[in-house]
């Protein structure tokens, strides 16, 4: 048991299969973190365990959010490390090492949705003695919400969604599609505000392409990666935070060292493959999703590289990444393996979403630029028991970003209170 000001924290480890369901299958470990007001500790509050986005994202380290104050008022917290990130049987170049790429594939299989709700069931049966918990899914803790509504409901009491609502009937090629359409948006925003980033940008692109840029840790500054930068974009500040980004992005004639840096930081995906291995949470029964922001890239000429103004990117991945990107080398035969990949199990059961009778709030960000919000409803009016906050006041981190806010109303959505 450790304590921070007004907080106490109790670390559990449970052990799992790799697999569930399969007597055989090698075990791997489960962190959690339990949070509780110093002054409640000792009474009988309900649960809330929380599902942060990523994926690959581990669950929240100091500074903690602002969120988890008001959440603290009435529940006791659980910070999950989704297998895979944190504590939890990490994901790494020592995971790759010694496995081909089909073994790779093979064990990256099992880190989907699916098995991240199987493995917070066994948490929650050993730390609530059997009871539901409420869950809280960021982004794409929202993912893994509606796989626990579809296949674990009666582990739950209630559930909350902030800017994650998937889209259990679209494939990866619409998901991608309606996605650019909102970064171009974004990056029409960001131009309109600073009119001036767009011979910044084009400037840089430009320098890139001609001369050798190393990056602190080795890796070439390609123009496609420079362009990455542009996930900022679906930030609450994150246009300012690009915007001084470029205004010291020069030392002479050179990238200075601190945009370097800066540029290396945002986007080396130290700890976290599994974000650069995003689409495959988008794989269904039989459709591989065969790089599909790649695919879907190319028919859209406003993101050509002669394009003016030079559009940004958002969050999307690309096969150059496992080449240029010196942390997800190790990963990329089996990057190409489960692109290709066509007997994905189902995430969602739509049926038993259709009859859901577990209580679901959800805020639906009107202009996130990382989950199309007209999916997000269409899919809010084919789960049952399921109300939306729509709202054009936050971006897609809106969770975080609002003080405990967003928590805080949904909270009374829940309880009836709003």
């Amino acid at each position: 048991m450790t304590q921070l000001p007004g907080m106490v924290f109790r670390d559990h480890m449970v052990t799992v299969p790799l697999v569930h369901g399969r007597p055989d299958s090698p075990t791997i470990e489960v962190f959690a973190r339990e949070v509780v007001d110093v002054q409640r500790q000792g009474d009988e509050l309900p649960w809330l365990c929380f599902l942060n986005g990523g994926p690959g994202s581990k669950a929240p380290r100091p500074p903690l959010p602002s969120w988890l104050g008001t959440a603290l008022r009435t529940h006791r917290v659980v910070l999950l490390d989704q297998r895979g990130t944190g504590r939890s049987t990490p994901v790494s170049a020592t995971t790759a090492s010694g496995r081909s790429d089909a073994e790779l594939a093979a064990y990256l299989g099992h880190f989907r949705a699916d098995s991240i709700v199987a493995d917070a069931e066994a948490v929650r049966r050993r730390l609530t003695r059997g009871r539901p918990w409420t869950i809280l899914g960021q982004s794409y803790g929202g993912f893994v919400a509606l796989t626990y509504l579809s296949y674990a409901p009666e582990g739950l009491a209630g559930c909350l969604v902030t800017g994650g609502l998937p889209a259990p009937e679209a494939g990866a090629t619409e998901i991608y599609s309606r996605l650019y359409a909102r970064v171009a948006t974004k990056n029409a925003a960001y131009y309109r505000r600073y009119p001036e980033d767009g011979e910044r940008v084009r400037h840089m692109a430009e320098h890139l392409a001609a001369r050798e840029v190393r990056l602190p840790d080795g890796d070439r500054l390609t123009v496609a990666r420079f362009r990455h930068l542009g996930k900022t974009l679906g930030t609450s500040g994150g246009f300012e935070r690009l915007h001084w980004l470029l205004e010291d992005a020069w030392d002479g004639a050179e990238p200075s060292e601190p945009f370097r840096y800066a540029v290396m930081s945002a986007t080396a995906a130290v700890g976290n493959p599994f974000f650069a291995l995003q689409e495959y949470i988008y794989g269904r029964p039989g459709e591989a999703t065969g790089w599909a922001a790649e695919r879907v890239m190319a028919g859209r000429p406003d993101f050509a590289l002669d394009a003016v103004p030079l559009l940004l990117t958002g969050e999307m991945m690309y096969p150059w990444m496992f080449l240029d990107i010196r942390a997800l080398r190790p990963f990329a035969g089996a990057a190409h393996l489960l692109a290709a990949r066509t007997d994905w199990p189902a995430l969602y059961d739509t049926g038993q979403l259709a009859r859901n009778d577990v209580p679901v709030v959800a805020a639906v960000y009107l202009d996130d630029m990382h989950v199309d919000a007209d999916l997000q409803l269409d899919t809010a009016a084919r789960v049952a028991n399921l109300r939306t906050w729509v709202t054009n006041e936050y971006e897609h981190d809106g969770l975080s970003a609002s003080g405990g806010a967003v928590l805080e109303r949904l909270l009374e959505m829940l309880e009836g209170r709003r």
